[in-house]
Protein backbone atom coordinates (compact mmCIF):
# COMPACT_ATOMS: atom_id res chain seq x y z
CA UNK A 1 0.00 0.00 0.00
CA UNK A 2 0.83 3.79 -0.70
CA UNK A 3 2.21 5.28 2.27
CA UNK A 4 0.09 8.29 4.12
CA UNK A 5 2.40 11.23 2.52
CA UNK A 6 2.18 9.61 -0.80
CA UNK A 7 -1.61 9.13 -0.83
CA UNK A 8 -1.91 12.72 -0.28
CA UNK A 9 0.84 13.97 -2.67
CA UNK A 10 -1.09 16.74 -5.51
CA UNK A 11 0.00 16.45 -9.02
CA UNK A 12 0.99 20.07 -10.19
CA UNK A 13 -2.50 20.48 -11.10
CA UNK A 14 -3.92 20.17 -7.73
CA UNK A 15 -5.19 17.04 -7.85
CA UNK A 16 -3.84 13.92 -6.25
CA UNK A 17 -1.26 11.97 -7.93
CA UNK A 18 -2.23 8.64 -6.65
CA UNK A 19 -5.50 7.45 -8.27
CA UNK A 20 -7.66 6.31 -5.91
CA UNK A 21 -7.92 2.42 -5.11
CA UNK A 22 -3.95 2.20 -6.29
CA UNK A 23 -0.84 1.68 -3.90
CA UNK A 24 2.75 2.36 -5.68
CA UNK A 25 5.26 -0.10 -6.79
CA UNK A 26 9.32 0.33 -6.83
CA UNK A 27 8.88 -2.33 -9.78
CA UNK A 28 7.29 -2.58 -12.82
CA UNK A 29 5.13 -5.59 -13.11
CA UNK A 30 4.67 -7.46 -16.24
CA UNK A 31 1.20 -8.02 -17.72
CA UNK A 32 -0.27 -8.91 -20.80
CA UNK A 33 -2.51 -11.00 -22.49
CA UNK A 34 -0.37 -14.14 -24.82
CA UNK A 35 2.65 -14.42 -25.53
CA UNK A 36 5.65 -12.15 -26.46
CA UNK A 37 5.83 -11.27 -30.56
CA UNK A 38 9.60 -12.32 -32.33
CA UNK A 39 9.88 -8.78 -34.11
CA UNK A 40 12.74 -8.03 -36.68
CA UNK A 41 13.50 -4.43 -36.76
CA UNK A 42 14.72 -5.26 -40.35
CA UNK A 43 11.07 -6.20 -41.48
CA UNK A 44 9.28 -3.76 -38.29
CA UNK A 45 6.65 -1.55 -39.76
CA UNK A 46 4.45 0.91 -38.73
CA UNK A 47 1.33 1.19 -40.21
CA UNK A 48 -2.01 3.39 -40.62
CA UNK A 49 -5.00 3.04 -42.47
CA UNK A 50 -8.70 3.84 -42.20
CA UNK A 51 -9.47 7.57 -42.13
CA UNK A 52 -6.18 8.44 -43.31
CA UNK A 53 -5.41 10.82 -46.34
CA UNK A 54 -3.21 7.36 -47.93
CA UNK A 55 -2.43 4.30 -46.05
CA UNK A 56 1.04 4.92 -44.74
CA UNK A 57 3.70 2.20 -43.69
CA UNK A 58 6.82 3.21 -42.15
CA UNK A 59 10.44 1.58 -41.36
CA UNK A 60 12.03 1.46 -38.10
CA UNK A 61 13.96 4.18 -39.18
CA UNK A 62 11.74 6.42 -41.10
CA UNK A 63 9.45 6.24 -38.02
CA UNK A 64 12.45 7.03 -35.65
CA UNK A 65 13.20 10.31 -37.72
CA UNK A 66 10.18 11.80 -37.50
CA UNK A 67 11.62 13.30 -33.94
CA UNK A 68 12.44 12.57 -30.51
CA UNK A 69 11.37 13.37 -27.31
CA UNK A 70 11.65 12.57 -23.73
CA UNK A 71 8.72 12.65 -21.00
CA UNK A 72 8.27 11.77 -17.30
CA UNK A 73 5.09 10.72 -15.53
CA UNK A 74 3.62 8.15 -13.97
CA UNK A 75 1.36 5.24 -14.59
CA UNK A 76 -1.62 3.28 -13.44
CA UNK A 77 -2.35 0.01 -13.83
CA UNK A 78 -5.74 -1.34 -13.96
CA UNK A 79 -4.60 -4.17 -11.29
CA UNK A 80 -4.45 -1.59 -8.92
CA UNK A 81 -0.31 -0.98 -8.93
CA UNK A 82 1.14 2.59 -9.92
CA UNK A 83 4.71 3.89 -10.80
CA UNK A 84 5.92 7.09 -10.55
CA UNK A 85 8.67 8.88 -12.05
CA UNK A 86 9.15 6.92 -15.61
CA UNK A 87 11.40 8.41 -17.82
CA UNK A 88 10.30 7.65 -21.32
CA UNK A 89 12.11 8.22 -25.11
CA UNK A 90 10.40 8.26 -28.11
CA UNK A 91 8.58 9.59 -30.71
CA UNK A 92 5.97 12.24 -30.24
CA UNK A 93 2.00 11.05 -31.10
CA UNK A 94 1.70 14.08 -32.86
CA UNK A 95 5.18 13.84 -34.93
CA UNK A 96 3.30 11.00 -36.10
CA UNK A 97 0.32 12.35 -36.32
CA UNK A 98 1.68 15.64 -38.71
CA UNK A 99 3.13 12.99 -40.80
CA UNK A 100 0.08 11.19 -41.93
CA UNK A 101 -2.67 13.21 -42.97
CA UNK A 102 -5.61 11.99 -40.65
CA UNK A 103 -8.99 12.94 -41.93
CA UNK A 104 -11.77 15.56 -40.20
CA UNK A 105 -13.74 12.47 -39.32
CA UNK A 106 -11.00 10.57 -37.63
CA UNK A 107 -12.29 11.05 -33.89
CA UNK A 108 -10.85 7.58 -32.37
CA UNK A 109 -7.94 5.14 -32.82
CA UNK A 110 -8.08 1.21 -32.50
CA UNK A 111 -4.75 -0.10 -31.72
CA UNK A 112 -3.36 -2.99 -33.02
CA UNK A 113 -0.25 -4.46 -31.56
CA UNK A 114 2.06 -7.53 -32.96
CA UNK A 115 0.67 -10.80 -31.64
CA UNK A 116 -3.14 -9.69 -32.15
CA UNK A 117 -3.69 -7.40 -29.34
CA UNK A 118 -6.46 -4.31 -29.60
CA UNK A 119 -7.45 -1.32 -27.61
CA UNK A 120 -9.31 1.68 -28.17
CA UNK A 121 -8.36 5.15 -27.56
CA UNK A 122 -10.34 8.47 -28.48
CA UNK A 123 -8.22 10.29 -30.72
CA UNK A 124 -7.77 13.66 -28.94
CA UNK A 125 -6.30 11.69 -25.71
CA UNK A 126 -3.46 10.65 -28.05
CA UNK A 127 -3.43 14.52 -28.91
CA UNK A 128 -2.01 15.37 -25.65
CA UNK A 129 1.20 16.59 -25.43
CA UNK A 130 2.87 13.98 -23.16
CA UNK A 131 1.71 11.05 -25.23
CA UNK A 132 4.49 9.27 -27.17
CA UNK A 133 5.52 6.03 -28.96
CA UNK A 134 8.44 4.93 -26.30
CA UNK A 135 11.19 2.92 -27.35
CA UNK A 136 12.94 3.35 -24.06
CA UNK A 137 12.39 3.52 -20.48
CA UNK A 138 14.61 5.16 -17.91
CA UNK A 139 17.55 5.23 -20.31
CA UNK A 140 17.32 1.78 -21.57
CA UNK A 141 16.03 0.05 -24.42
CA UNK A 142 12.13 -1.29 -23.62
CA UNK A 143 12.71 -4.98 -22.86
CA UNK A 144 10.54 -7.42 -24.45
CA UNK A 145 8.29 -8.21 -21.75
CA UNK A 146 7.48 -4.30 -21.54
CA UNK A 147 6.60 -3.84 -25.25
CA UNK A 148 10.07 -3.40 -27.15
CA UNK A 149 10.67 -1.88 -30.00
CA UNK A 150 7.78 0.17 -29.32
CA UNK A 151 5.18 0.43 -27.29
CA UNK A 152 2.33 3.71 -27.09
CA UNK A 153 2.43 5.59 -23.37
CA UNK A 154 -0.66 7.67 -22.60
CA UNK A 155 -0.32 8.15 -18.76
CA UNK A 156 -3.19 10.03 -18.19
CA UNK A 157 -5.12 6.57 -18.96
CA UNK A 158 -4.98 2.69 -16.90
CA UNK A 159 -1.95 1.62 -18.93
CA UNK A 160 -3.84 -1.36 -20.61
CA UNK A 161 -4.10 1.10 -23.09
CA UNK A 162 -0.46 2.12 -23.76
CA UNK A 163 -0.26 -0.84 -26.20
CA UNK A 164 2.40 -2.69 -26.30
CA UNK A 165 4.27 -4.34 -29.65
CA UNK A 166 2.60 -1.46 -31.19
CA UNK A 167 2.24 -2.44 -35.00
CA UNK A 168 -0.49 0.10 -36.76
CA UNK A 169 -3.20 2.77 -35.76
CA UNK A 170 -6.99 2.54 -37.47
CA UNK A 171 -8.20 5.54 -37.55
CA UNK A 172 -12.41 5.21 -37.00
CA UNK A 173 -15.27 7.94 -36.92
CA UNK A 174 -16.88 5.83 -34.20
CA UNK A 175 -15.65 4.69 -30.67
CA UNK A 176 -15.33 0.36 -30.79
CA UNK A 177 -14.07 -1.97 -28.30
CA UNK A 178 -10.75 -3.27 -28.28
CA UNK A 179 -9.65 -6.75 -26.97
CA UNK A 180 -10.13 -6.62 -23.34
CA UNK A 181 -13.35 -3.96 -23.76
CA UNK A 182 -14.95 -6.61 -25.38
CA UNK A 183 -14.59 -8.34 -21.87
CA UNK A 184 -16.17 -6.22 -19.83
CA UNK A 185 -12.75 -3.29 -19.06
CA UNK A 186 -14.28 0.43 -19.48
CA UNK A 187 -14.39 1.41 -23.00
CA UNK A 188 -12.22 4.72 -21.40
CA UNK A 189 -10.17 4.27 -18.49
CA UNK A 190 -9.86 7.28 -16.07
CA UNK A 191 -7.71 5.89 -13.52
CA UNK A 192 -8.63 9.18 -11.05
CA UNK A 193 -12.70 7.90 -12.04
CA UNK A 194 -11.74 4.20 -11.24
CA UNK A 195 -12.80 3.23 -14.92
CA UNK A 196 -11.70 -0.40 -14.64
CA UNK A 197 -14.27 -1.86 -15.75
CA UNK A 198 -17.78 -1.52 -17.22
Amino acid sequence: MASASASRELRPDGKLRLPPGQHLTAGWPVLHYGSIPRIELASWRLHAWGLVEEERSFTWEEFNALGQTTEINDIHCVTTWSKYDNEWQGIPFRAFFDAIGVKPEAKYVMLHSFGGYTTNVPLEDLLRDDVLFAHSHNGQPLTPEHGWPLRLVIPHLYFWKSAKWIGGLQFLDRNRPGFWETYGYHIYGDPWREERYS
